[in-house]
């Protein structure tokens, strides 16, 4: 009796979800662990990458599947209706508008709106924070839950937990083993011909200078060869998905990994630091003096479909794998100039490349200002997004200002600004994001 209730009252949560999200939820991400599991255990060409591991490394055949079957466990995920949209969206809604203004921008909206019905979707963005999982899967919970290649660095309880639950699946970026990647691959590709919308970083990882970093062709290559299958006919569409922030909440560690080990802070150190920062963040919640972090800017650019693509370069998936991956450089190429084109120029990246255009301590509003006005102009000329770009020069500064001076990157002396050099650093991570629109930009 008390497990046909709990059913009962499983279905209707299910139910009264499905009504409040009229997404599309890939039939697939239903399958269950086990089945997916069974599928590639099946798979002929897992079972020639086992018998090749064997023939390399002299292991019996049984450790070597122990090997896959271990892999599989830890790349599957567990979907959870429930857990994406209730836990998962319920966190985003709450958190992301206390830390954030979310702007969404559609650069080529209507070749978004004729990707066909039936096509398989995959959203390749750049990396600039952790929350970008979060940011992304956010502005898409209307339409679409996303499944997303998570790092390694999330494979701790309870993110990994999490990310599972929430359709993830998790990526060793440096592991070099063929017999590892086969199996990857063919999950990826499994996916890819069930119809599962995915999230993919082409960069691989974070962006350490705020630059960005060049793209990643592994997972790539995955997708592509996918159009190898036979009877898999349905299209495949590339959507490149450019992220920037005013404010990106882990800026200074990611700048602290591009120092030499020895001149990074202790371990314990960079612990106390986080927990010191986020008492600081709750206390301001609590007494309500807390402020958002600006604008946290998601822009759709065109899509590139993958059949045109490989039409254009046929025979491309038959070449060997370093010649493939040199022919896909160019469409990771086409993807990230994408990117870059729809990349959006938010108020405190725009303020702080106008800071490094010289390292005087001090600056005049009225200089400020004007330097404000003549990137604007330049930014504009190269196509750029401008988030704002209606209001003045004045008023985008103004927010800038917000958290630059919340971050004693400048204090207002009057009618000037005393800048703090030290944070030379922190100010070109920023200005790095839109760095590609200027010409005499600062180098990185």
């Amino acid at each position: 009796m008390a497990l046909g209730w709990r059913q009962t009252w499983s279905r209707r949560r299910l139910r009264a979800v499905r009504r409040q999200f009229p997404a599309r939820i890939d039939r697939y991400h239903h399958a269950g662990k086990a089945r997916i599991r069974a599928a590639l255990l099946a798979d002929p060409e897992v079972a020639e990458a086992v018998a090749a591991h064997v023939a390399a490394t002299g292991e019996t055949s049984d450790t070597a599947w122990i090997r896959v079957k271990a892999y599989l466990d830890e790349i599957i995920p567990s979907f959870n209706l429930l857990a994406y949209y209730r836990l998962g969206y319920g966190v985003a809604r709450l958190l992301l508008p206390l830390l954030y203004k979310v702007s969404v921008e559609h650069e080529a909206r209507e070749a978004l709106n004729a990707i066909p019905r039936d096509a398989v979707v995959v959203y390749l963005m750049n990396h600039r924070s952790n929350a970008d999982y979060v940011l992304v899967a956010y502005v898409l919970s209307g339409r679409v839950a996303v499944s997303y290649a998570v790092g390694e660095w999330a494979r701790v309880w309870p993110l990994e937990t999490l990310f599972k639950s929430f359709g993830s699946y998790f990526v060793r970026r440096r592991y070099k083993e063929a017999l590892y990647h086969k199996v990857l691959e063919r999950y990826v590709q499994l996916i890819t011909r069930n119809g599962v919308t995915q999230g993919v970083f082409i960069e691989g990882g974070l962006s350490r200078d705020g630059a960005f970093r060049p793209p990643k062709l592994g997972l790539l290559d995955y997708l592509a060869r996918v159009k190898r299958e036979p009877g898999f006919t349905h299209p495949v569409y590339f959507v490149p998905v450019a992220i920037n922030y005013d404010r990106v909440l882990e800026d200074r560690s990611l700048l602290r990994e591009l120092q030499a080990p020895e001149e990074r802070l202790p371990r314990r150190e960079q612990v106390a630091e986080v927990a010191s920062y986020v008492v600081k963040v709750c206390g301001r919640f609590l007494l309500r003096r807390a402020r958002r972090y600006g604008r946290a800017c998601v822009n759709f650019a065109a899509p590139v479909s993958l059949d045109e693509w490989l039409a254009r370069n046929p025979g491309i998936l038959e070449k060997p794998r370093e010649e493939r991956l040199a022919r896909l450089a160019g469409l990771a190429d086409e993807v990230m100039a994408r990117i870059a084109a729809a990349m959006p120029v938010t108020a405190v990246a725009l303020a702080c490349a106008a800071l490094l255009q010289d390292e005087r301590p001090t600056l005049s509003r009225a200089d400020w200002q004007a330097r404000l006005s003549d990137l604007r102009f330049v930014l504009r000329g190269a196509g750029a997004h401008l988030v704002g770009g209606e209001r003045s020069s004045a008023e985008v500064l103004d927010r800038a200002l917000v958290m630059l001076t919340l971050r004693h990157v400048v204090v207002a002396e009057g009618h000037d600004f005393s800048v703090d050099r030290t944070q030379t650093p922190l100010l070109r991570y920023y200005a790095n994001s839109i760095a590609h629109f200027l010409p005499s930009a600062p180098p990185s």
